[in-house]
This record gives structure tokens, sequence and C-alpha cells, in this order.
């Protein structure tokens, strides 16, 4: 069983594991909005970052619509 842990990923293997776009997976790097590195002026990537990006992601998205349920529906 290979141990992922401190597993480096190219551009292009961010882009297949988030099922993206390159483009868009640069333009996040580039923007800060993704935890990434540049080695040689080419974008690296750790997946341990990676996963716990997507976790943070999915619970402002969780968060952002219980929110919305919130307002729409206040309780008594």
């Amino acid at each position: 069983m290979k141990d992922e842990t401190g597993e480096i990923l190219t551009l292009d293997d961010v882009a297949a594991y988030l099922k993206v776009g390159k483009r868009t997976v640069y333009r996040l790097a580039a923007a800060k909005k993704i935890p990434a590195f540049k080695v040689g002026g080419t974008w690296r990537f750790s997946r341990t970052d990676i996963d716990m990006w997507i976790k943070q992601q999915s619970m402002e998205s969780l968060n952002a619509c219980q929110i919305d349920d919130t307002a729409k529906n206040p309780e008594k």
C-alpha cells in the first residue's frame, strides 16, 4: 500500500484529481485560493494540503447553506 502522506502533485495531477481544467487550477493557485507553491517556476501541490482544502471548501459551503436556510426560515 502506498503512503500518500507528503505526496507532491503537479498542476495536471490536481486538475485530474479535482476534475477541473488545468487553467482553473492555475488561476486558483495564482490567486492564492488553493494551497500551492512553485518549484523552478512550475506549480506544485501537497496532496495533504489539497485534501484539507477540499474539506474546508465543503464545510464553508455547508455553513453557507445553513445560514441561508436560517435566514429564510427563522425559528419562532
